[in-house]
């Protein structure tokens, strides 16, 4: 069965980039939301296997929706997507619980081995 993959991230154009990626790698892309708000409703509901949350978003970011989405969905790995120079709040964000980063633009290898390395701990 397909590891299941819940996208957050407030850019449209991301999550599309990012899905394209997970899907042409056998990933299920099961849900995706546009703030961390979002992703907590779809978290609890979906379960999903991994959660790749934006750590910038409108409404709630991801950081602040972590321990949220650890909470309604505990069985998730949660992966942080991170722009440059947001290393403090990644930092922040993998002693709350994520498990890895992955550092936007997008590169398919680093996606892949991040999912690779959450889904074998």
């Amino acid at each position: 069965m397909a590891t299941r993959v819940l996208v957050v991230d407030d850019a449209v154009f991301m999550r599309t980039v990012l899905k394209k990626m997970l899907i042409e790698d056998g990933y299920e892309v099961c849900g995706e939301a546009g703030n961390g708000l979002e992703a907590i409703k779809l978290a609890k509901e979906l379960t999903p296997d991994v959660v790749t949350l934006d750590i910038t978003m409108p409404e709630m970011d991801g950081v602040t929706a972590l321990p949220k989405i650890m909470e309604v969905s505990p069985n998730s790995k949660v992966i942080m997507c991170s722009a440059m120079g947001q290393q403090p709040m990644v930092v922040e964000a993998i002693k709350n619980g994520a498990k890895d980063f992955i550092v936007k633009p997008f590169q398919k290898a680093r996606v892949v081995q991040a999912i690779e390395n959450v889904m074998s701990k």
